[in-house]
This record gives C-alpha cells, structure tokens and sequence, in this order.
C-alpha cells in the first residue's frame, strides 16, 4: 500500500478530495469527562448514560461521520500529527485543537477518546477519566471483529469513498488512520491487526491509562456496573431508570445502512459526471480517429 505520509495521499487529501475546511468551534463550557476505553466497550451506551446526567454535548465516534459541518479532515490532520509527528518525538496536541473540533462537548468516548487517550488526558488536566472496559475479553474481540472489521471490509462503503468526497475523508480516517494506529495494523489491514494485536493492545492501553491518571481523577467501569459507580464518581444523582443498553451488532449494521444513504446521493451525482465525461470523451474520439 502507499506511504499514508507519502505524495500519494497528500495528493488526495489536498486536490483530488479537497473539501472546504469547517469553521473552527469554541469552547464554550469546561471538558469535563474523558471516557477513554477502546471502541466496543459500551462507548454507545455510556454517551447516552452521560447525556442522561446533564453531560451535553457529549461526543462519540458516530459524531465524527454523521455530524454537519463535518470535520473528518481536521480529526486527520490530528492523526497525521500524532502518528508522523515530529522526529524528536515531542508531539503535543492543545486543548484548543481539540476544541476547534469538539469545543461543544462536554463529555466525550468511543474513537477519537480511546485513539488521543493520552493527548486528550495532557489536554484537560481537570476532566475526569473513566476507562470503560469489557470484562469478558473474548466477547469485545468477537464484537470488534463483527463490527470495526465488517465496516471495513464493506465493499459498497469502499466504492462510495472513491466517489465522494465526505465518504472518501471518513474511510480515510478510519481505515488508514485510526484503526490501524490504534491496533498497531502495520500493514494497513485491520482485520489482522484486531487478529493479531486486539487482546494485547487492549490490555496495553488500559495499563497506559492506569499510568497516567491518579486513581482520584479515575474510574474503572463497565456496562454492568450500571448508574451507581458511575453517579457517585461524576457527583451525579441516580436516574430512577435502567442504565441505557444500545449498539449492540443489529443497531451497528443500521449505522452503517444510514451512512451509506448518507453518501449515495453525492457518489451518484459524481458517478453521472465522470461517465458523462467518458461518453463525450468517447464519442470525440469515435468522430475524430475513426
């Protein structure tokens, strides 16, 4: 595969696929919960628990591909800064590069949490840190390969990112940046990276975190352990109502329908433009060499 850092890709980034860049937002209310654990360990369902307590916005993987403006190009530039960063080594990314991307949000889980885990943990020094986590580490494998990997091995999402610009910066994101960054995919192929790395990089990564925050500004969490734990680490009352359960691998499949109707509609109307390209192309050429 091409040098993600090398003139291939920065072609397709800054012509082929230029889009304009999105106005950049403020922080208007203080971050106040980073939720840092891998995707596939109840990031949905913890977004929907926080909103529940008052944490609005809070911003998840899903925010990323669904939201307008979209600001997958910037949450690449991130990436790029983060995996080819400087040659001493000494990346930092600011509170307020975070900010121009997120500076609504108050919470915040799922993909960009668990990849800037440790930037993101620099960032806001006062937010607190839950690492959420599978206790059945069989059962987040099977779930990552059902999901991180079925998403990208979907042909029709492959094809829509060639011919749309929006769908070409979120495969991009995620399939050359993100996933393989975070499963340490070497060779581009998530599939072998979840395979091969899932279960160490799981374990590394909650290690990392343990690491870097004090156990006062930590909670360790899982679905199971519902509102309780959860309320009393972030001050917050109990809702009398369960604990939220979603995204489960049906509710997965039915993002990936809605994100492909997202796209079709802008790959078609460049898929009528090349072809119509090709038939004037074609009909010059029958007229004028044959």
């Amino acid at each position: 595969m091409p040098n993600l850092n090398g003139w291939f890709y920065h072609i397709l980034e800054r012509y082929v696929y230029a889009v304009p860049s999105p106005p950049s937002r403020k922080r208007t209310k203080p971050m106040e919960v980073l939720c840092v654990g891998l995707p596939r360990s109840g990031t949905e369902s913890l977004q929907h628990a926080l909103l529940r307590l008052g944490y609005d916005h809070t911003f998840h993987g899903w925010d990323i591909i669904f939201e307008e403006p979209n600001y997958c190009q910037e949450w690449v530039r991130l990436c790029r800064k983060k995996f080819f960063g400087p040659l001493d080594g000494k990346t930092t990314i600011t509170a307020a590069e975070f900010d121009a991307l997120m500076g609504h949000s108050v919470a915040v889980t799922d993909a960009a949490a668990s990849v800037f885990a440790a930037e993101l943990i620099a960032a806001y020094p006062d937010a607190k840190v839950v690492l959420n986590y599978r206790k059945d580490m069989d059962a987040w494998h099977r779930s990552a390969t059902n999901t991180l990997v079925r998403a990208n091995k979907h042909w029709a999402l492959w094809a829509l990112s060639r011919l749309d610009r929006q769908c070409f910066w979120a495969w991009h994101l995620y399939a050359d940046f993100m996933w393989p960054g975070l499963f340490r995919a070497l060779d581009g192929n998530i599939e072998t990276g979840i395979a091969r790395n899932g279960r160490w990089v799981y374990r590394e990564h909650c290690n990392m975190i343990r690491g870097l925050v004090p156990k006062d500004r930590l909670l360790e969490w899982c679905v199971e352990d519902g509102w309780e734990p959860l309320c009393k680490f972030l001050d917050k009352p109990i809702p009398d109502e369960p604990f939220p359960h979603v995204n489960a691998a049906s509710g997965w499949q039915d993002q990936e329908m809605k994100l492909g109707m997202k796209y079709i509609k802008g790959a078609a109307t460049n898929l009528t433009v090349i072809l119509s390209v090709l038939v004037g192309a074609s009909a010059m050429f029958y007229r004028y060499y044959l």
